[in-house]
């Protein structure tokens, strides 16, 4: 096995024993990088001299006989909405195409700490606005199973550069589905945490009530291992829980005989590709297998989910973005009449298409007249989506589901039919609304070789079920189902 296609636990191991070095292993993945970003466009920015230097520093500090950290040498890449003090960070917007921040996110800070080497920003739809990794201003990431075909989104970056061996673990943020939708399409490993597990300092925000930032690996241990290194309470952040974080690889194998897993009827209806479908059931079968009990359930609400979603999730991109003026930072119109001119040619040249769909959504739901009839409303539902998970979890301890309605599909095939597009997030959403943790694990490939991924969700702080249930069908089906050499 090449360095580049072994895990982070794998590595981090080798590296601390001094088997091999942090600077070989990021020499290898800063070589596969440049062998494959023509195709496969995962990155906006790399680092590799920073990440060398890095690289450099850490194993010194190991031949001294320093802690060199849980990550000590690893190569990380960083959905480019996460920021990086004095390294670019875009958002995959033309607004903040040339935006260097003076600070770390505390993500970052907590990665830095833990000795992980950042070699570069990923590509993400912009403002994490999207299902594709399309809306993207710097082009859209491509799958490496099959480079006509969507990544999934927003954070397609990582999970291409995951799946195509140009990083060794990642982290992606998760709004509605966007770290678990391109884990599945890209045959790797992720997973959103229960909302205000993990710090959003620093994130830049899309949905502040929904994002939240989680790992994107190569397996479920490696995603174990960087959620205890990332989550955590921060102060800075006024919905991050202040809660214990439990050392998530101790259970991690200690089998799933007697968990009762739901099966959400709703989740299987019409829609949902014939494939995806049989490869959801053969995971059931799987986990039957490995003792786990199987419970029909109904979450009754969830045709409601995407409408709640986008009037909800538009309202607040309505009022987080408004800081984008042309004033402080970020792109500003040249030769503009006035201030106002000024306001409106910035942010009319600087947002995309979906973007200003969504402000505009989600400013019209804001507005005198409409807020009772819509966003109040909304809210109203988000509860009732919520209270359909409580009732869930008083019969089965987790909930087994798609991910996706179906596997990757053609690039350009749905970016010009905004609904379509959103029917994508169908089985994701819902999470979210309800601030519940969920996995997205392989669990097998299609007739055309593309990766299906099926998702667990569990009640609010159990990451480690839900890892403990992950782990159990990845021993059966294998990590991460990264490429063979893309078909184009």
């Amino acid at each position: 096995m090449e360095l580049f296609e072994s895990g982070a636990c794998d590595l981090a191991i080798k590296i601390k024993t001094g088997t091999i070095s942090s600077e070989e292993v990021t020499k290898a993945v800063l070589q596969k990088i440049e062998q494959r970003e023509y195709d496969i466009n995962a990155y906006i920015t790399t680092t590799p001299e920073l990440a060398l230097k890095r690289a450099k520093s850490i194993d010194i500090q190991r031949i001294q006989g320093k802690d060199i950290g849980l990550l000590g040498g690893i190569p990380m890449a960083i959905k480019d909405s996460i920021i990086t003090a004095g390294i670019r960070t875009t958002a995959g917007s033309h607004i903040l195409e040339n935006f260097i921040p003076p600070y770390n996110a505390h993500v970052i800070d907590k990665l830095l700490d833990a000795g992980a080497v950042i070699v570069g920003k990923t590509n993400t739809d912009e403002f994490t606005m999207g299902s594709t990794c399309e809306t993207s201003y710097f082009k859209p990431a491509r799958n490496p199973h099959n480079t006509g075909r969507v990544t999934g989104g927003s954070s397609g970056g990582s999970a291409a550069a995951l799946a195509a061996h140009e990083c060794i673990a990642a982290l992606g943020s998760d709004t509605g589905g966007s770290i678990r939708q391109p884990a599945s399409f890209c045959g790797i490993t992720g997973i959103k945490p229960t909302y205000g597990r993990v710090s959003r300092y620093g994130l830049i925000a899309y949905a502040s009530s929904l994002d939240q930032i989680g790992p994107m690996t190569k397996s479920v241990k490696d995603s174990a291992l960087v959620l205890s290194v990332i989550a955590g309470y921060d102060n800075r952040d006024s919905t991050c829980l202040n809660e214990p974080v439990p050392d998530y690889l101790t259970e991690i194998d200690s089998g799933i005989s007697g968990i009762k897993i739901g099966l959400p009827k709703e989740y299987f209806e019409e829609g949902l590709d014939s494939e995806v479908c049989d490869i959801t059931m053969k995971a059931v079968e799987i986990m039957k297998s490995e003792g786990a009990e199987f419970i029909d359930i109904s979450l009754p609400h969830t045709e409601y989910a995407i409408p709640t979603y986008y009037l909800l999730a538009t309202a607040e991109a309505s009022a987080n973005l408004e800081r984008y003026d042309g004033v402080r930072y970020g792109y500003r119109a040249e030769n503009p009449e006035n201030l106002y001119d000024m306001y409106c040619k910035s942010r009319s040249e600087g947002f995309g298409i979906e973007v200003k769909r969504r402000i505009m959504l989600g400013t019209y739901c804001l507005s005198a007249g409409y807020y009772d009839a819509y966003y109040r409303k909304a809210q109203k539902v988000r509860r009732l989506i919520k209270e359909d998970f409580d009732k869930a979890f008083k019969t089965v301890d987790a909930i087994l589901t798609p991910v996706s309605p179906t596997p990757a599909f053609p690039l350009g095939s749905k970016i010009n039919d905004p609904l379509q597009m959103y029917l994508a997030d169908i089985y994701t959403i819902s999470l979210n609304l309800a601030g519940l943790p969920g996995i997205s694990v392989p669990a097998g490939k299609t007739s055309d070789n593309l990766p299906v991924g099926v998702q667990f969700m569990g009640r609010v702080l159990d990451e480690n079920l839900l890892f403990r249930l992950a782990y159990a069908l990845e021993r059966n089906v294998g990590t991460s189902l990264t490429y063979e050499g893309a078909v184009v």
